[in-house]
This record gives C-alpha cells, structure tokens and sequence, in this order.
C-alpha cells in the first residue's frame, strides 16, 4: 500500500491574546483613562476591553486600530499591538532615501532654507538630526568635529559640556526645559534608545559659568528663550516644534521639525547680516 502526503495549509500562526491585552492596559494604564472611558471613545464595552486585556477574547483587528487611537498610541506601537494580536502591521516604515518619499524630502528642503536665516532642524525620535539650514550651522560651526561626526544628535549638541551648553547664558533653565522635554516623551511612548540618550544627557556635568548678562533689548515672557553666546553676541530665540498630522508611516510619524524663532530685533539683525 502507498501513502500519498498531504499538503499542508497555512494558517496564521495563533498569537497568545494575553500579550496584546498586556500591551492595551499598559498604554490605556499610561493614558490614565479607565475601561469605561476607553469603551465609551471606541464604541465598545468595558466588559469587552475587559476580555481583551485578560486575554479572554480577542480584539478585532478595527477595534484594536479604534483603541489605539483613542489612546494617542504611537504609529510604531500600533503595529506592535497588531502583531500581538496575530495581524500583520498596518504602517509602513519607509527610509527617508526612498524614491516614494522624494516629494516629502523635497518639501522639507524647501521649509529648512525659506525659514533662514533664522535656525531650522528635522530630528527623529530619538533627536538625530536628519537635516538642517544654515541658521544651525552657524550656531554649531565651532563645535568639536566628535560632536558634529554623524549621526549629529540635537540633546547632546546643546547639553553637552563642549557643545553649546556653555554659551547658553540661562542653561539651568533651559537644561530643565530640554530634559522635562524628553520625561514626558519616555512617559508617552516605549523607547530604550530614548531612555538611554535621556540618562546620558541627564548625566552631564554643568559647566562653570558668570552670571549672565543683561539683554540689550527686553525679553519676551511669552515663552522661555534660550539665550547663547555667538561671535560677541548674546542672541535669544524661542522654540517650537510641528510634526505631521496623520501619518501612515513610522518614519515619517517620528519626525519634528524644529525652529528657533529669534525673541529679540538684535538676534534678528544678528542673523539676516550673518546669512544675507
């Protein structure tokens, strides 16, 4: 008698329910919204959120892209969820080098040089700087090379003793800005890179430094400014930070575009004469 094999089918590998309900509470637990609250926003039940976070049912794959986005989870973290789930990513995670990307570098080019002079800098998640204008050059240009050596990384450019951290003229207080910065962002999101940058750069001494000197022109109180020594010039700015409104890509969800807007007419006559 002869046996004859039978192919066999393929099936989707069976994920451990319990894994994605950990991973849900965890992130509705850092959100501090209850199971009510969270059942409410994505039109389920607490009983339901529930089962998924015990690991007694499993959620549908819109449910679990719903809870997500009830809880703020970041793109990244989403397809963490999905594959905890046993589903296959949902966003892509594209390299800014490729061609389907040309049209955002392109667009991101043009906002780095049309805000010059003034500085302008794109970082990732963890504050690498994928690109720059002229206004941060000019700013870092004196920099050892070992802090300017790809890949350049915003947090240890200003906060490190030989980077800019001993011309900031009020570093205690913006060291605090920078570092209060980044708690919050390890309290929103699951990163062991930022964890690390955050313990390094915590960790740096504070160098000696004169009280700093009075602005030759008001200060405004609208935000708090950085003030740094450059050439013989005391220039002050304030900061702001955009990132992209809905992004379908990992990449691209991680990026912040960062600019110095100058606080001061002098910092802006500084610049507009440094630049023209």
């Amino acid at each position: 008698m002869t046996t004859r094999a039978i192919p066999a089918t393929r099936t989707a590998p069976r994920k451990n329910t319990s894994e994605v309900g950990r991973l849900l509470r965890g992130w509705r637990e850092r959100r501090r919204v209850s199971q009510l609250e969270l059942a409410l926003r994505a039109d389920s039940s607490a009983r339901h959120i529930s089962f998924v976070e015990t690991g007694r049912s499993r959620p549908s794959e819109d449910l679990l892209l719903r809870l997500a986005e009830h809880l703020d989870v970041p793109v990244r973290e989403r397809n963490a969820l999905l594959l905890a789930a046993g589903y296959a990513p949902r966003f892509t995670e594209t390299s800014l080098d490729d061609p389907s990307l040309g049209s955002l570098r392109a667009g991101l080019d043009q906002l780095l040089r049309g805000y010059e002079p003034y500085p302008a800098l794109i970082v990732d998640a963890t504050y690498n700087v994928i690109a720059a204008n002229r206004g941060i050059a000019l700013l870092t240009e004196s920099l050892p090379d070992h802090l300017l050596a790809p890949p350049l990384n915003a947090m240890r450019l200003t906060l490190h003793p030989e980077g800019l951290a001993p011309r900031i003229r009020n570093l205690p207080e913006w060291r605090g800005h920078l570092l209060a910065q980044m708690e919050r962002q390890i309290a929103l999101v699951r990163s062991d890179a930022l964890r690390e940058l955050y313990d390094e750069v915590s960790a740096y001494p504070m160098p000696h430094q004169d009280p700093p000197p009075e602005p030759t022109a008001p200060v405004p109180c609208f935000a708090l400014p950085m003030m740094v020594e450059h050439d013989g010039h005391l220039l002050s700015f304030v900061s702001s930070i955009s990132t992209f409104n809905t992004p379908m890509d990992v990449t691209v969800a991680e990026l912040a575009i960062e600019t110095l807007l100058p606080a001061d007419p002098a910092t802006v006559k500084f610049l507009q004469e440094a630049l023209s």
